[in-house]
Parts: C-alpha cells; sequence; structure tokens
C-alpha cells in the first residue's frame, strides 16, 4: 500500500521590523505557489511566520508588544493566504503569534494552525517548552524572552486526522523535547510539522555554536524514527535585525533519514513525496508500543537511581 502526500517546506529568510504583514504574507502566497507548482498538498511555514522575532528584543511599551501579534485568525492581513489556499486547493501549516481574550483576560501564545485544502482551519496548537528567561540580560547581543512574552501552551499535543493522514504540530524548542513526539506518537501521528527561529550564538552556552545545525538535526531525526512519523522542520533564518539563525529546514523519513532540505538562507521551497504508509512498518515492529515499551518500569527504576522526582524538577 501506499499513501503519498505531497509535503513542502517553505523556509523563510529574515522579516525586517519595517516589512508590513501584507509584505510578508506575500511572500508566503508566492512559496504556497511555487509548492503548487511542484504538486504539493500541504505547505509547512515557520514559526512566528508573520513579523520579525520580537522575543530577541526588550520591549516595554504594551502596544508596541501587542503589534506582533494577531487577535484572530484569519484576519485582514492573513485572509488572502487563507484564500490562495482554497483556490489553489493545497493546506498550509502556519506559525504565528496568539494574543487570546477567550477566558476574559488578555493571553499571549506562541501558536501554530493547521489548515485544510478548502482553507479551514482543522486544529491549533500553542508552544508548551518556552526557552529564555523573563528578564533582561546585559551584555548579552540580543536577548530570548519567550518566557517573558508568552505563557506556556494548554493545548496539549493532540492530532487531528485530515488530508489523508495523522497529523501533529510543535514549535522550536519543542523539537528538543522526546516527550513531544512521543505523546503524539502514542495517538499515531504519521506527520509532525514545526518551524523555529534559532540564532547560530547561543549568549548562554556558547561553547555549542557550532553544533546547532547539527543538534536541529540531531533532534528531529531521533523524535522521527522513535516515533515512526514524517517529521518536517522550517526555519525563518538569515541576519535577522542583527541576529543570525540558522537555515538547514528539512524533511525527515519515518527511518530517520533527511530526504529533502533547503540550501539557502532564505526564501525557499523544499518538496518530498512522503509515503505515509512508511510510518506502518516502524509503527507495528520497532516501535511497536503496546508490544515492546515497558512504562511500568520506569517508577521502579526512577527509584533505584535517586531521580524520582516529578519531569522537570529535582529530587529533595
Amino acid at each position: 500500500m501506499s499513501r503519498p502526500l505531497i509535503v513542502a517546506a517553505a523556509q523563510m529568510g529574515p522579516i525586517p521590523k519595517t516589512q508590513p504583514r501584507q509584505e510578508v504574507v506575500a511572500r508566503l502566497i508566492a512559496m504556497m505557489e511555487q509548492a503548487k507548482k511542484m504538486g504539493a498538498d500541504i505547505v509547512v511555514y515557520t514559526e512566528a511566520a508573520l513579523t520579525a522575532f520580537f522575543p530577541h528584543w526588550w520591549i516595554e511599551d504594551e502596544d508596541e508588544l501587542d503589534s506582533y501579534f494577531e487577535r484572530e485568525m484569519p484576519g485582514p492581513a492573513t485572509q488572502p493566504l487563507f484564500d490562495a489556499a482554497k483556490k489553489m486547493g493545497i493546506g498550509f501549516k502556519l506559525g504565528y503569534c496568539e494574543l487570546d481574550f477567550s477566558t476574559g483576560k488578555k493571553r499571549r501564545f506562541n501558536s501554530a494552525i493547521l489548515v485544510d485544502k478548502q482553507g479551514r482551519i482543522v486544529g491549533k496548537y500553542r508552544k508548551v517548552h518556552l526557552p529564555g528567561v523573563t528578564d533582561y540580560k546585559p551584555g548579552y547581543p540580543f536577548q530570548n524572552l519567550e518566557k517573558r512574552y508568552f505563557e506556556v501552551g494548554d493545548l496539549g499535543f493532540p492530532v487531528w486526522e485530515t488530508m489523508g493522514g495523522r497529523m501533529g504540530l510543535a514549535i522550536c524548542n519543542d523539537r528538543r523535547w522526546p516527550e513531544t513526539y512521543r505523546v503524539m506518537g502514542l495517538q499515531g501521528v504519521e506527520l509532525v510539522m514545526l518551524g523555529y527561529n534559532t540564532p547560530t550564538h547561543n549568549p548562554a552556552m556558547p561553547e555549542t555554536d557550532d553544533l546547532g545545525n547539527f543538534h536541529n538535526h540531531l533532534s528531529m531525526q531521533s523524535g522521527a524514527y522513535q516515533n515512526g512519523t514524517w517529521v518536517v522542520g522550517v526555519a525563518k533564518c538569515g541576519v535577522e535585525e542583527g541576529v543570525d539563525q540558522i537555515g538547514q529546514s528539512c524533511i525527515i523519513a519515518p527511518s530517520g533519514e533527511i530526504v529533502a532540505q533547503c540550501t539557502s538562507l532564505d526564501d525557499e521551497v523544499a518538496v518530498a513525496v512522503c509515503d505515509l504508509d512508511r510510518c506502518k512498518s516502524y509503527k507495528e515492529s520497532i516501535f511497536n508500543f503496546a508490544k515492546h515499551r515497558r512504562t511500568e518500569h520506569y517508577g521502579l527504576i526512577l527509584e533505584r537511581t535517586g531521580a524520582g522526582a516529578p519531569l522537570g524538577k529535582a529530587p529533595a
């Protein structure tokens, strides 16, 4: 059997602070048109794809901060992207920054949506694993203030059945944590789509700067292989307002192999035919969770090693 889904990774070059959303959306549509000509069924865009990545700067003015967020999706600036997708009959995943008032108070999330070939929103995800800090770091060439500007995502890691497959979303730092893929893997995910804005320099760990691209691919390839799923990782890359960010957007097979990769640091589309049935052999053999995965022993192992603290907390 074969279930081919043609997937496009739509990498973005830098977005200047002064570039209006209408121009950014025009860039996204241009890549969607290119992907459609290459036969794509779905386009995967990056994290925070509508603006420059503002968590790299200290912002105190509420109005200025809110200007980077979307109050509705689609909104006036993004509706043309939805219209283009419906006209072309192509799905897409879009990362953006969400301003939410559903609980009666203002909340900010780093979010992503999955849109089907009819231009309908199938599902939404909010970033769980927020990196960085809440306070200004003097002496750093740029900041990473995601913990200051965003709340931790509250929607979990859902998987949706759409466009002939089981699809899930993640965002940037989520890709480094095995539980991201495992939670979706336990739901039978076949395609994980994520975007990232990752600097080439880590001020807190400069000794790892030359490993950025390696660690990026390592985490996604491991997640793909260990959960028998396709993974698509898409960058916003190049020098954006003085911050140099990695590229190498890629499409990874359930075997862990990279089957397509971008080679520039600019707007670029990479396409691969992703046979979703390739997930089946991994899920039914090596990574047959029901048959081989023995979670009942984890507590005993943690107790014997003295590491029995809840996730994210150190033992007392």
